[in-house]
């Protein structure tokens, strides 16, 4: 019964690991569509503050050829020849920056139209990759329901056979178990316990003969069980 408690042990031990792995990799593909839509949303951002810069610059530039026109307007108006010469180089001035604005515009028009062909991009394959994230996450939920379903029968079976071993030696075994990395019996063969490979008292190999009691390897204190060469 011990045996088949300690199988029953380490098979659930294992399908737990199975289950944390797939745990993972459900976690991992999840991950990949949000970093996939944070991408996407740092684009997003970018051409949103390159657009308003567009506009600030569009207002700036529309402000300037007003600027402009009313000075040409006022120079009809003057009369000194120091003033009509001071208004000329704001006029000049005020083209050169209408020019560097254009460029700016240019520029803020260009980076734009390449954010905007990269964006759509990557929300074509942000779409195609949420769909397949769908369709990964209910496969891998699928596996995670089969294992969980196999812990909760093997742990009823454990249950079971739990109950026909006296309870003191079940505590022990699970304190075992605990210490020994989920090895609470070793093997007893050619006069060594298999569990730390160390020799067995040679009264204490043959006593396992006898089959009258539970022995214990003075060693690593495992629960020996005998099985010979075959």
């Amino acid at each position: 019964m011990l045996v088949e408690l300690q199988e029953i042990d380490q098979l659930i031990d294992a399908h737990k690991a199975a289950l944390n792995g797939l745990q993972a990799e459900l976690s991992g593909i999840s991950q990949g569509a949000d970093a996939a839509r944070e991408e996407v949303a740092a684009f997003e951002a970018s051409l949103t503050q390159r657009e308003a810069d567009k506009g600030e610059l569009e207002a700036t530039h529309a402000a300037e050829l007003e600027n402009i026109a009313r000075s040409e307007t006022n120079m009809k108006e003057i009369k000194t020849n120091k003033e009509f010469q001071a208004v000329g180089r704001e006029i000049s001035a005020a083209r050169k920056q209408v020019t560097d604005i254009e460029e700016q515009l240019l520029q803020k028009i260009g980076q734009i139209e390449e954010i905007s062909s990269e964006l759509a991009a990557k929300k074509s394959s942000l779409d195609e990759l949420v769909e397949n994230t769908a369709q990964r996450i209910v496969e891998k939920q699928a596996e995670i329901n089969k294992i969980q379903s196999d812990i909760d029968a093997d742990v009823v079976r454990r249950e079971s056979v739990a109950k026909e071993i006296p309870a003191s030696l079940v505590k022990k075994f699970t304190i075992l178990r605990e210490q020994r990395r989920g090895q609470a019996l070793a093997i007893a063969r050619d006069g060594y316990c298999m569990g730390c490979n160390m020799h067995l008292p040679p009264q204490l190999y043959n006593n396992l003969y006898k089959y009258e009691e539970l022995l214990t390897c003075p060693h690593c204190q495992r629960i020996l069980i005998l099985k010979l060469q075959q």
